[in-house]
């Protein structure tokens, strides 16, 4: 025994065979393909078409109390517009019922007396009435109608002597206001979680429930062969995943990509490696599909859709959330990539984003590599 070759730490060709297997296998399962190839474009569809975050044509009411000409023009105004679709009435009662019902997001009322009201300036020229039940509409209503007055008086102002300087505000990196070009960045961070954490938590957890990992940890390959030979075909179907989803969110959403492919693969290969260890980990923790499943969807899905600023603003958060965002690898990537798309490369972000999420990586791989052994009786 003690004249027999020593077995090699760490075997490039052994690596290799282990992830060609991995890949055959991988291949031959419809449901890796289906997650990689059909869920993202399946994601990029609803985020480009079913979710905004923008108010176009809300239904507004526009009580017309007054018929002077100013009132006249400010009804216009509102029924000018792209974000109202306006039912004009001459009585309030009209439109209450439209309301409680959900008909009408809101109503404005020109009241009798708004000649007098606007060339008093200490008065309120209209009364805005929003559906409180939903508070972000209502929000959003409350602002746009104060806008449309806003602008219609700055007009009215023009024609007056000593008209007052009107601002005009510009927006940069995305001067359309359009949620989609930064929902869209944000789903490929998604897409990704999901190859990479949950696909890879389930197909090493069916390894443990089918008792093929027993026979691959019997073998001469150490475990870190066996977990890279694992991990490597699904890091390059993440990859590929990232290729299509940027086509699509560039050739057929529309969505500018103003920095480099090159910066965009570097920050896509840099998040695989948090989410491929926190896969591995979590098969690692349960070796079973359904656990593994759950709590890959607890720690990974849900913390990149609700915590990593894709849907909330971070800012806005309590205290003790924005705290735990920052172990949420998504939070970096979601950053990373609206930054890539909508402002370039700005390597100055991206080199904290691409630490942040090394660092995440590295003890999620450090604590996997602990929890498995060669030994089969732990």
């Amino acid at each position: 025994m003690n004249g027999a070759p020593a077995t090699p730490r760490f075997s490039a060709r052994r690596l290799a065979a282990l992830a060609r297997k991995e890949s055959l296998q991988m291949v031959r399962d419809p449901s890796s393909i289906l997650i990689a190839g059909v869920l993202p474009v399946v994601l990029l569809l609803l985020f480009a078409y079913a979710v905004s975050l923008d108010i176009r044509n809300v239904r507004l009411g526009v009580v017309l109390e007054s018929g002077a000409a100013p009132a006249q023009s400010l009804a216009a105004a509102f029924a000018g517009t792209r974000y109202f679709t306006i039912t004009t009435v001459g009585d309030r009662r009209a439109v209450a019922d439209d309301l409680v019902a959900g008909t009408l997001r809101g109503y404005v009322v020109i009241p009798q007396d708004f000649e007098q009201r606007l060339a008093a300036a200490d008065r309120p020229l209209v009364q805005i009435v929003t559906d409180g039940s939903q508070p972000n509409t209502a929000h959003f209503v409350a602002n746009y109608a104060r806008g449309v007055v806003a602008n219609w008086q700055a007009q009215q102002a023009r024609h007056a002597p000593g008209a007052p300087i009107t601002l005009v505000p510009r927006f940069w990196f995305n001067p359309e206001i359009d949620s989609r070009r930064a929902l869209i960045p944000g789903a490929i961070a998604i897409v990704m979680t999901i190859i990479g954490t949950l696909l890879t938590a389930l197909v090493v957890a069916r390894e443990w429930e089918r008792g093929t990992m027993e026979a691959i940890l019997s073998t001469p390959a150490s475990v870190a062969e066996i977990l890279l030979g694992k991990l490597l075909p699904y890091f390059g179907l993440g990859m590929a995943a990232t290729i299509g989803a940027t086509g699509l969110a560039v050739w057929v959403f529309d969505v500018p990509l103003r920095g480099s492919w090159f910066a965009l693969l570097l920050l896509a290969a840099t998040f695989m490696v948090p989410a491929l260890g926190q896969g591995l980990l979590i098969s690692a923790l349960a070796r079973n599909q359904f656990i593994a499943a759950q709590i890959a969807m607890m720690s990974g899905f849900l913390p990149a859709f609700l915590l990593s600023g894709f849907i909330y603003e971070i800012a806005a958060m309590p205290w003790p959330l924005r705290l735990l965002t920052h172990i949420v690898p998504a939070r970096y990537f979601v950053a990373a990539l609206q930054t890539v798309f909508l402002a370039g490369d700005v390597w100055a972000l991206f080199a904290a984003d691409i630490a942040a999420m090394l660092v995440i990586g590295l003890v999620f791989f450090a604590i996997a590599l602990r929890r498995t052994h060669k030994s089969l009786d732990t």
